[in-house]
């Protein structure tokens, strides 16, 4: 008789463990995680947008593509925070270029290089992926991964992350000849699959020219000069649009949805007689300009 009285109250314990151990993790938000072929996207979104994957030949706003990305995953991972970006790309000797430099200066994005071969093949980038992949899930760090590439043999890093619980998500960039232009053993693995068209893609991708911008020889804004030109749009913008965009627009702080960003960026750099594109710092002004304008206002 006090043999089961013992055994009743273990399971009770265990119940009552096992309860407190469920009510935690479903008080543990979700996280999720970007992680970005560079390689794949210029690739892609060159030959789609410009019609060719020679990166001399255009432009891409990396760094509006990246808040895109990041607009896009929130989406998405409606109940869920984002870890960070992951960008992974190759340089000669994994030396950063200007570029890359500049990417990695953006909040919440880490740079991740391999190596660029004679031929200008990245090399080791879809270990870095793997690496990276395996070790978030193994730690719990992440609960969802969009993975955008397109090479098989990003398979492993794919089943690595799965047998750790955590959930792939593969995006993708349509193919300008129609057909695929990622592997099919990746397609089979992944959980899910997106494919962003076109549209998505114009705004940041252009075809490489000497704006008039940089041939006027206008001197380069300081910061304070963008901010404040930040808040000039700010200002036009919410009295074309109204509070209730602004309430839309609030939760996404410190982030804008990329179409507004783009905006921002493009009349700026009107307002300025001045490219920003590339450089990071002054970007940065110029939403923190924007932000600080709106929120007056709220």
């Amino acid at each position: 008789m006090n043999d089961e009285i013992d055994i009743s109250a273990q399971l009770e314990r265990t119940n009552g463990l096992l309860e407190r151990v469920l009510a935690e993790v479903a008080k543990t938000p979700s996280t999720h995680a970007i992680f970005v072929d560079a390689g794949y996207v210029y690739a892609a979104a060159g030959r789609l947008a410009v019609g060719t994957e020679d990166r001399r030949a255009f432009d891409l706003d990396a760094e509006g593509l990246i808040e895109a990305f990041i607009d896009k995953a929130r989406t998405i991972f409606a109940d869920s925070r984002l870890l960070r970006v992951y960008w992974y790309d190759g340089a000669r000797r994994r030396i950063h270029t200007v570029e890359q430099q500049s990417i990695a200066e953006l909040p919440d994005v880490k740079v991740r290089l391999g190596n660029l071969n004679a031929n200008n093949q990245q090399k080791g980038v879809d270990s870095l992926i793997r690496t990276d992949l395996e070790s978030l899930a193994r730690h719990r760090a992440i609960s969802d991964a969009a993975l955008i590439g397109g090479d098989e043999d990003l398979v492993s890093a794919v089943e690595a992350a799965q047998g750790y619980g955590a959930r792939v998500h593969l995006w993708g960039i349509e193919a300008a000849e129609g057909g695929r232009n990622q592997a099919e053993p990746l397609l089979w693995e992944v959980d899910s699959q997106r494919t962003f068209d076109l549209e998505f893609f114009k705004p940041y991708v252009s075809r490489r020219t000497v704006t008039t911008y940089e041939t006027a020889g206008t001197p380069r804004p300081s910061r304070e000069d963008v901010r404040f030109v930040g808040a000039q749009i700010a200002a036009k913008w919410l009295a074309e649009r109204g509070r209730a965009a602004l309430v839309d627009l609030l939760p996404g702080h410190p982030y804008l949805p990329g179409s507004v960003d783009q905006e921002l960026l493009v009349e700026a750099e009107k307002l300025l007689a001045y490219s920003l594109r590339g450089q990071s710092d002054l970007r940065r002004a110029l939403r923190d300009g924007f932000w600080e304008r709106l929120q007056t206002h709220y």
